[in-house]
């Protein structure tokens, strides 16, 4: 029987973080070369510290003479990510910064694989929704980035011109019979403009913004308020901590309440299983919770690269279950191609819609008109009960 009475915590962290800008940064390059090529192989990995962004990893393009092409654009789109996210600092500028870029040429032996529809790796990737919030998210992670984007918003807005773009926030939430029903913590640190605003001054432009967020009955007088807790958070981003493509895949997911497969998804194209069987995953899990076939839902996909059937397919359904484990692990199979192949196509993966995904998570977030978060639609409940 799942444990009903608990605390649980997750941590989110903003576009302006470190590791969340290169993440940005390898998204949108990843999307330009979409944008040209829709088969276009990509892996794309940035560093960024003090004044200078690098970039490098694989491209493979239909004809790799065009590669020359693309170089001159790669500057200009991480000074154009680094700008909207609004660094105008000092030794962080997205005018004054160097950028330099080691792209190549994609490996031939890992080509050669993904050319017969294998995967582009080896690994397992996990999907997981349950019934506690009407994304089908866990609350405590969906609601960190909720305030994070908040935030956001209300800086880029002019509403609170003193925060800065580098925040993290964190919540612990309180379940009881196993629904979540207060926040007994709460974490905010927020870089901020002056080193004479205080933590009480900090509390008090961000506040309101967190309990627009949460749901009212969720904070009450005992919730413990933690705001830039170490005092200062002048110097921020990449001024402050060196940040790395993929060093935020708890963030990314589903904030520690389900298992990961360890695998990044930023800067990689879709033949990677990596991000597209992570992403059909959790699509498959979502439609399985909203199909009421069970509360909660954990799924795991394996794969060998160069190999395109998955080798393994397992569900959990922690107890909440109305049918077994087994029909829906066969069910699974019947109303959904699990190749990368397959995945991509029914997702409409090969489109430049990742840069969005950069920050706030890539689950939890509503399908875009233009083919965007695909993987958060629930249109297989009546397929899966029919085969159910």
């Amino acid at each position: 029987m799942p444990r009903q009475n608990f605390l649980f915590t997750s941590e989110s962290v903003s576009e302006g973080h470190p590791d969340k800008i290169c993440d940005r940064i390898s998204d949108a390059i990843l999307d330009a070369f979409l944008s040209e090529e829709p088969n276009a192989r990509v892996a794309c990995e940035t560093m960024a510290t003090s004044g200078m962004v690098v970039v490098g990893g694989e491209v493979g393009l239909s004809n790799q003479e065009r590669l020359k092409d693309y170089m001159g654009r790669i500057s200009q789109i991480a000074r154009d990510c680094i700008k909207d996210i609004g660094y105008e600092q000092e030794q962080f500028h997205w005018n004054t910064l160097h950028v330099l870029n080691f792209l190549h040429e994609q490996s031939a032996h890992i080509a050669q694989g993904v050319d017969r529809d294998g995967a582009g790796d080896q690994g397992i990737m996990f999907g997981y929704a349950v019934n506690e919030t009407p994304e089908l998210m866990p609350a405590p992670i969906q609601y960190s980035h909720a305030i994070l984007r908040r935030l956001a918003e209300a800086r880029k807005a002019g509403e609170a011109p003193s925060l800065r773009p580098d925040a993290k926030s964190q919540l612990s939430v309180r379940y009881v019979d196993g629904k979540p029903v207060e926040v007994t913590s709460i974490v905010l640190s927020t870089q901020h403009e002056s080193i004479d605003q205080t933590s009480d001054d900090i509390r008090a432009i961000v506040e309101p913004y967190i309990r627009e967020v949460l749901p009212t009955s969720w904070i009450t007088p005992k919730t413990e308020w933690h705001v830039n807790p170490t005092g200062s958070f002048v110097i921020g981003g990449p001024d402050g901590d060196a940040g790395l493509t993929g060093r935020k895949i708890i963030v990314d997911t589903y904030g520690g309440a389900a298992p990961h497969g360890g695998g990044a998804f930023s800067g990689k194209d879709p033949t990677k299983v990596d991000r597209s069987a992570a992403y059909a995953a959790r699509y498959l899990a979502k439609n399985i919770v909203a199909a009421g076939l069970a509360e909660r839902c954990t799924l795991q996909i394996s794969y060998a690269i160069g190999v395109a059937k998955p080798l393994s397919i397992y569900a959990d359904l922690h107890g909440t279950g109305q049918v077994s484990e087994e029909e829906v692990e066969r069910a699974i199979g019947q109303v959904m191609d699990l190749t990368p192949r397959g995945i991509r196509e029914h997702l409409d993966l090969n489109k430049p819609i990742y840069e969005r995904t950069a920050a706030y998570g890539h689950f939890g977030r509503a399908p875009d008109a233009d083919g965007g978060f695909s993987w958060e639609k629930t249109d297989l409940v009546d397929a899966l009960k029919s085969a159910i």
